[in-house]
């Protein structure tokens, strides 16, 4: 099924949606704060002035229903190769299975186009099983071990002690 769906630049006034998208399932619930709003303003604040930075909600039937970050990345690497990175994309559990995900993806994969990238490249939680699938159902190759560290301040606590 395929539902309506419009995809444009977010706005300030869309935050307490895209924050309700983020903290919409088991991993967001612990990780998000929707009651706490400043740093997710002082972030889209920070996103919104940087060219270099895209965030994006989709809207269905008047209803915020997805969301993404994209991000483009100049590089030595590859020959200055430019590359997009897909962020924090989430699609309302509501609206799952109807196509949104999908259309979301390949419209990034053709901004990414439009602006020389060579690349696309994201990260996905590793417990997020069904949407590996997803990514590679639309392309995606799982070419790379990712790394992270942790430097929230609840985090650098447990390593100094």
């Amino acid at each position: 099924m395929n539902a309506p769906l419009a995809l444009r630049r977010a706005t300030i006034d869309d935050v307490p949606a895209i924050i309700a998208l983020l903290a919409d399932d088991e991993l967001g619930r612990r990780r998000e704060m929707p009651d706490d709003r400043d740093p997710y303003d002082a972030s889209f604040a920070a996103i919104d002035a940087d060219p270099h930075q895209l965030l994006v909600v989709g809207e269905s039937n008047g209803d915020i229903v997805a969301t993404m970050q994209l991000t483009f990345i100049p590089g030595m690497s590859r020959r200055g190769t430019w590359r997009a990175q897909i962020e924090g994309v989430r699609v309302a559990s509501s609206a799952r299975g109807a196509g949104i995900g999908e259309r979301l993806i390949r419209w990034a994969v053709e901004q990414a186009r439009d602006r020389g990238c060579a690349l696309v490249q994201l990260t996905s939680d590793a417990s997020r099983t069904g949407a590996h699938r997803f990514y590679a159902r639309l392309g995606f190759v799982a070419s790379h071990t990712g790394f992270k560290l942790d430097l929230s301040p609840a985090d650098r606590e447990v390593r100094m002690s």
